[in-house]
């Protein structure tokens, strides 16, 4: 069996209210408000399934995140979805750690130390908890954290993600999809064609996204 032409996709038809509740969808994921409203005017969107979660706010909480103002992002977030820091201990502590961390960034120790024993000392009796723990303490140890073997959780990447599960996780306490239609598609496409690749390796090469999007 041959692998399909990338041509050959090129002539399913695709509804065009599902190709705009798609971009819909990512637009309102990502607080993309202006470019939603405006999408939504002119693409003649009448029954979203997706609606727009106060994303003034979610935006904001986001920011502050990716900002370094985590106490902020946190007290927002309870008020936005009260109880839900509460139920997610593993966002609420990625949270605090982050905030942790950035003490430590700006060389702020001792104020990392009283911190640690005041909102983290909780999450001691969690294994998990305590090996990331002795990780983000080890940064302490390095006169430049950002070349210690824990690098990774300086890095902006590291602060997207958990960014990224805020956000998740806010719009799961809404009632609304975690990830966007597009995401949930582009996973799909991924899952299928790693499977396809391990069942008839000759017939199907190793599949990326990025070189698929790009042909």
């Amino acid at each position: 069996m041959m692998d399909l032409d990338p041509k050959q996709y090129q002539q399913v038809n695709l509804c065009d209210d599902d190709v705009r509740n798609i971009v819909w969808s990512y637009l309102v994921h990502n607080c993309y408000k202006e470019t939603a409203n405006a999408f939504l005017s002119t693409a003649g969107i009448k029954n979203s399934s997706e609606p727009m979660l106060d994303m003034d706010t979610r935006k904001l909480i986001l920011q502050h995140v990716q900002e370094g103002k985590v106490l902020d992002a946190i007290e927002m977030t309870e008020q936005l979805a009260p109880k839900l820091l509460e139920s997610n201990m593993d966002l609420h502590f990625d949270l605090l750690t982050l905030h942790f961390i950035d003490l430590i960034r700006t060389r702020k120790c001792g104020e990392a130390l009283e911190f640690g024993q005041k909102k983290l000392i909780g999450f001691g009796k969690v294994q998990k908890y305590i090996e990331k723990m002795e990780d983000v303490m080890a940064l302490m140890a390095y006169e430049d954290p950002e070349k210690s073997p824990m690098f990774h959780l300086l890095s902006l990447e590291y602060r997207q993600s958990v960014a990224d599960g805020l956000n998740q996780a806010i719009l799961e306490h809404s009632n609304m999809p975690a990830h966007s239609e597009l995401e949930r598609l582009a996973q799909q496409a991924t899952v299928v064609r790693q499977y396809l690749h391990e069942f008839d390796k000759d017939s199907h090469p190793p599949f990326s996204l990025k070189a698929f999007v790009n042909e």
